[in-house]
């Protein structure tokens, strides 16, 4: 496994951000927008740790705004975890290859941890 770091969807990402870098410091990196102006995705960078941003796109509820991302190694290593968490879990985005170059899944697991996998290929 390459890294685990959360990542946070919420409203106003770019506030929400800004506001943070303020209280932290840090960098804010690799700011994706969408075609209507929302944040799609960005970092903010803290010394050698990220924490992964983007706008909510749908309904969130209260504690499902902040989920795991996983950055894999191999091929292989995203089949095996994918198949593993979503075993009586709920997968929200199939494991397929996208549009950034990776391969990517999102689930929830049995424990209603939710989890964002990625293989930059």
């Amino acid at each position: 496994m390459k890294s685990a770091s959360p990542y946070v969807f919420i409203d106003n990402c770019r506030d929400v951000m800004e506001y943070y870098q303020s209280l932290f410091g840090g960098e804010i990196i690799n700011f994706q927008k969408s075609k209507d102006g929302k944040c799609l995705h960005a970092e903010l960078h803290l010394g050698n740790s990220i924490i992964h941003f983007s706008d909510t796109f749908s309904k969130t509820h209260e504690g499902d705004n902040v989920r795991i991302s996983l950055e894999c190694e191999s091929k292989e290593e995203i089949r095996r975890v994918y198949d593993a968490l979503s075993k009586d879990g709920k997968i929200t985005a199939e494991l397929q290859d996208t549009f950034w170059g990776a391969i990517h899944a999102n689930l929830v697991d049995k424990f209603g941890i939710g989890w964002l996998l990625n293989f930059q290929k």
